[in-house]
């Protein structure tokens, strides 16, 4: 009777399941790492509306600069962009307050290197990392205006 080839299988198996184990272990790695580099630092709600009427709240990061509040929409497909486009006013939620303002994008190119400026400066190895996984080159700086809600 060969009990080899039964080793054979067994080692085999071994080996498939530490590569399975192996691989799985990268994706939850991947997936803890993108998650503390997107919810690690401050993220803010801001809250539009759509020309129907409709109301979104979108999570997203911010900045401070030149006296102003700053969002990225991450490409102008954003559909908070768009809320914004057809009616500039919206609610931002931070740090527990909820603040009216009035957005104004800041045309690309000189809006588009500003806000890369003023996120990688705040979120550091976070917004590089994010730059690895989420195509920003077309991204648009939204420049916000805020007073007590």
């Amino acid at each position: 009777m060969d009990t080899t080839s039964g080793l054979g299988q067994e080692s085999g198996m071994r080996r498939f399941r530490m590569v399975v184990l192996g691989a799985a272990s990268m994706v939850v790695a991947f997936g803890l790492v993108t998650w503390v580099a997107l919810e690690g630092r401050e993220v803010v709600v801001l809250h539009t509306r759509a020309a129907d009427g409709r109301a979104h709240a979108t999570r997203t990061w911010v900045a401070d600069g030149d006296g102003a509040t700053w969002i990225e929409a991450a490409n102008p497909e954003r559909p908070f962009l768009h809320d914004l486009t057809n009616r500039p006013q919206l609610e931002l939620e931070r740090g527990g307050a909820m603040l009216r303002c009035r957005a104004a994008i800041v045309p690309n190119p000189a809006g588009h290197r500003r806000i890369r400026d003023l996120l990688a400066a705040r979120y550091g190895w976070a917004d590089c990392w994010i730059g690895l996984v989420a195509d920003t080159r077309r991204s648009v700086a939204v420049r916000l205006e805020c007073g007590d809600a």
